[in-house]
């Protein structure tokens, strides 16, 4: 029989083979697919600022150059500015892109075989995808009546396998908050874990833990700019810590990570406080109205100190979310949250775009025969 030649060999071995197999873990890790289409509508889906970003920050684009974009970003200008912005210094704080490198930047550096990361759920789904991409694992601790923060239950589950506890706080998809007593003390009874406080909602809450890094040693702080600051285009966030604790961050994270045109806007953004007050105002005082406008449909809600409110609808809930589709407004359906069955979240805008909101709420309900 004729021996094959290399380039013979090399083609029926591409015929036959199925390619190198990824790492088992990957092969099982949770899967996490963004609603699409119909991105033209009222975007009431991704709790993103719903208006713009700053005029400030559109000043900025305007002068970026072409000869700009071909240099490679340097991030420490801006991560010194985000640093003083927090009150903290700039070896405490690391710029992501997005907090989503945040949280998978944190798991390549401390989940290791074995190691568990704890998640109270109902929470931000890209947690438990992280977690699950390495060869630790998430564990989870399921919130109390009407989704309070399970702070005993959590204690009692840190084991020394514990390395990571993720606390969004407000939590998403539920708005509701865990109290600085409570981040404490899961804190004092897990030495051996990164805490991580999520305060990707703070601006709309006002309360903060960003005053304890560097003096409780195992608790990291993780802020977005995708949501006040209407920056999710970019994809920026930020993550501080102890100055140890962020050393081995940066090794793992790739420095070029965040782009030049992110670096360059965020200083604006942050110098425009006006704008972020005015944009807060208006989101916090759309809330009140909304919530009010769901009482008189009869529609049940859960208190919430974020940029949302999570309603619940019941059995015809992927029927209502199609409704309000097509009368060009997004809204997230959560059924699939543990003990979210039957519940929609709805991202708060402006007032006026809450009520086009609640417009649409009450045909929706009318057309899918809905009853409480």
């Amino acid at each position: 029989m004729r021996k094959l030649s290399a380039r013979e060999a090399f083609v029926v071995d591409r015929e036959t083979m199925t390619g190198p197999s990824p790492r088992r873990a990957v092969r099982l890790m949770k899967e996490y697919h963004p609603p699409l289409g119909g991105r033209d509508s009222l975007r009431l889906d991704f709790n993103e600022n719903t208006v713009a970003c700053s005029p400030a920050v559109l000043k900025l684009l305007e002068r970026i150059a072409a000869s700009d974009l071909t240099k490679y970003p340097e991030r420490e200008t801006v991560e010194a500015a985000a640093a003083t912005h927090l009150g903290l210094k700039q070896e405490q704080v690391v710029l992501t892109n997005g907090v989503d490198e945040a949280i998978h930047v944190l798991c390549g550096t401390y989940m290791d075989a074995g190691d568990e990361m704890l998640l109270p759920v109902p929470t931000y789904t890209m947690y438990e995808v992280y977690a699950s991409g390495t060869d630790g694992r998430a564990v989870t601790v399921q919130a109390g009546e009407d989704f309070a923060f399970p702070a005993e239950r959590l204690l009692a589950a840190i084991t020394p396998s514990t390395k990571i506890i993720a606390i969004a706080n407000p939590n998403s998809p539920t708005g509701t908050t865990v109290s600085r007593e409570e981040i404490l003390a899961i804190a004092a009874r897990a030495p051996h874990a990164i805490v991580l406080v999520d305060e990707a909602y703070f601006h709309f809450f006002g309360e903060t833990v960003a005053d304890l890094i560097g003096t409780v040693p195992n608790l990291m702080l993780a802020r977005t700019f995708s949501k006040a600051y209407g920056l999710a285009g970019l994809r920026l966030g930020l993550l501080a810590g102890t100055r140890e604790n962020m050393q081995w961050i940066r090794r793992v994270i790739s420095p070029y990570s965040v782009n030049s045109v992110a670096l360059a806007c965020l200083p604006p953004a942050l110098e425009d406080t006006a704008y972020l007050e005015w944009y807060v105002e208006e989101v916090c005082g759309a809330r009140e109205e909304f919530k009010r406008g769901l009482n008189e449909l009869g529609v049940h809600w859960w208190p919430s100190q974020a940029n949302f409110v999570l309603t619940r609808i019941g059995v015809k809930h992927k029927d209502f979310v199609a409704a309000m589709h097509r009368r060009g407004v997004l809204v997230r359906d959560r059924s699939a949250d543990p003990g979210c069955d039957g519940c929609v979240r709805v991202t708060v805008g402006t007032r006026e775009q809450m009520r086009q909101a609640i417009g649409a709420f009450r045909a929706s309900l009318e057309e899918i025969q809905w009853s409480k």
